[in-house]
């Protein structure tokens, strides 16, 4: 993994982000790019958002440093980081707001040349794109330390979805002591597909990485980007420039990176906190458009992640909810609800075990 870059002198000025009751700074990274941290606004009571909220639903303001049932907190919590997944960036308020309303300080980061980074990209024409997915531990250590030193928060717990549910624990195993705890929605441990497509067909892919890195290979399916957005029956009313139905293309050099990472989790790491793995409970096609996209995984395979999910480290807990999407946040009620509920509660206790501490 690559090394932390040096903090900026100066800080950054939050901006108005496109989430209405939300902010947004922008981390500078090593080679000019720019990546993107997200948080609540503090100040300002925030009501039903117009982007990333399910339509007409009435949200909470969220309160820093209180329980969900209103009582104070004793002692202060670690600020969670959530890390979204490929063809994504973070739009779930209402993930944060909840967070929030438990006590926990919430912070969303838009990797280089997602999302609300894509306008800073060197490689504009290249979303999502980068050679090897170990760069972004500069993204997530450049989050990390601005958190830690300009928002005063020295202790994080990691949420990662998908493609983020792989970044993640490298980043963790790399960085001992840096996170208190990691919850796992749905994350991309093996490539969903049959013996042909996880053996041959990968070698080949590393491959055609070395000789033809930059040749278009696939996109994704658009049947399940079209049963979570607004405008095709769904629920959530994201930016389609950002998360198109259809995905980006995808390079060998790209793939041939994350099937290496994975062949690397099969070995086994130490995440070096505790983990709580939570998954859809049942597996959806995901090459056509059928009745339980948002009901099932429709992208991944759960049975991939709970196999591997020991790989992990020595505290691993692994929990599937019957009827939830891919994006468990995204899931319908009430398994949202539970998805949401059933990861604080496990984090309040994580964080509560004697020696978990993070060392900064």
């Amino acid at each position: 993994m690559i090394d932390s870059m040096e903090t900026q002198d100066q800080p950054v000025a939050w901006t108005t982000d496109v989430l209405p009751g939300f902010e947004q700074r922008g981390l500078a990274l090593p080679g000019g790019e720019t990546a993107t941290l997200i948080r609540l606004r503090r100040t300002s009571g925030t009501g039903t958002a117009n982007s990333g909220s399910p339509a007409g639903a009435a949200k909470n303001s969220a309160e820093t440093g209180t329980t969900a049932d209103g009582q104070g907190t004793d002692q202060p919590k670690p600020a969670v980081l959530y890390l979204h997944g490929f063809v994504d960036y973070f739009f779930q308020d209402h993930l944060a707001k909840a967070f929030e309303s438990r006590g926990y300080r919430f912070y969303a980061i838009d990797l280089r040349g997602y999302g609300r980074s894509v306008e800073h990209s060197k490689d504009p024409d290249h979303p999502n794109f980068v050679p090897d997915v170990a760069v972004y531990s500069q993204d997530l250590d450049a989050a990390a330390d601005a958190i830690a030193q300009e928002e005063g928060h020295s202790e994080l717990a990691g949420i990662g979805h998908s493609t983020g549910g792989l970044i993640m624990p490298f980043w963790a195993a790399a960085r001992t002591g840096r996170l208190r705890a990691l919850i796992l929605n749905s994350p991309w441990l093996d490539l969903n597909g049959n013996w042909l497509m996880r053996g041959p067909v990968t070698q080949f892919m590393h491959l055609l990485g070395k000789i033809a890195p930059m040749a278009p290979i696939s996109g994704l399916k658009a049947h399940y980007g079209h049963a979570l957005h607004l405008e095709t029956g769904g629920e959530w009313a994201y930016d389609l420039t950002w998360k198109p139905h259809d995905g980006f293309p995808t390079y060998p050099v790209w793939l041939s990176s994350v099937r290496r990472w994975q062949a690397r989790l099969k070995q086994g790491i130490e995440v070096g906190c505790p983990v709580l793995m939570m998954t859809s409970l049942r597996r959806g096609d995901p090459a056509r458009a059928h009745d339980e996209l948002v009901t099932t995984d429709s992208v991944l395979d759960p049975r991939q992640m709970w196999r591997l999910a020991p790989k992990l480290g020595a505290d691993v807990e692994v929990r599937a909810l019957e009827g939830g999407a891919h994006d468990l946040a995204l899931s319908p009620e009430p398994v949202r609800g539970r998805y949401i509920s059933e990861a604080l509660d496990w984090l309040d206790r994580a964080i509560a075990v004697p020696g978990q501490s993070n060392s900064g």
